[in-house]
């Protein structure tokens, strides 16, 4: 079953298999499938036409893949061209919602600190 040229994998649960677009998650698959009357646990290849064009007009009736994208996208820049302080923590890459940086989101910053070992050099082949 391809939709939006994204192939749903046919082996896993549909609540799972639907998790492989951009914007669905576990409860929005269990939404999706609840409005089209499908069990969870059926999997894509086991899915009626009549099934699979419920769960395609479901899917395609919300926003995801590249118009997500895009509206999260501008919904930075806005905050970035206001300067708020949101806007201003998304311009340096740090956290934007309350979270410590002192220990944490050091990958980040780029302050990637090596774990030290017994603090001996390894001796010299000679």
């Amino acid at each position: 079953m391809r939709i939006f040229g994204i192939t749903v994998p046919e082996q896993k649960r549909l609540e799972i298999a639907l998790t492989v677009f951009y914007g669905i998650g576990r409860p929005r698959a269990q939404e999706i499938l609840d409005r089209a009357g499908v069990p969870y646990g059926k999997k894509a290849t086991e899915l009626s036409t009549d099934e699979e064009a419920k769960i395609r007009k479901e899917i395609e009736s919300i926003k995801l893949e590249g118009d997500l994208r895009r509206e999260i996208g501008a919904n930075v820049k806005r905050l970035k061209d206001i300067k708020s302080y949101r806007g201003t923590r998304h311009a340096k890459r740090l956290p934007a919602r309350g979270q410590r940086t002192k220990t944490n989101s050091r990958t980040v910053r780029g302050n990637v600190r090596k774990t030290m070992g017994s603090g001996r050099r390894k001796a010299e082949k000679t």
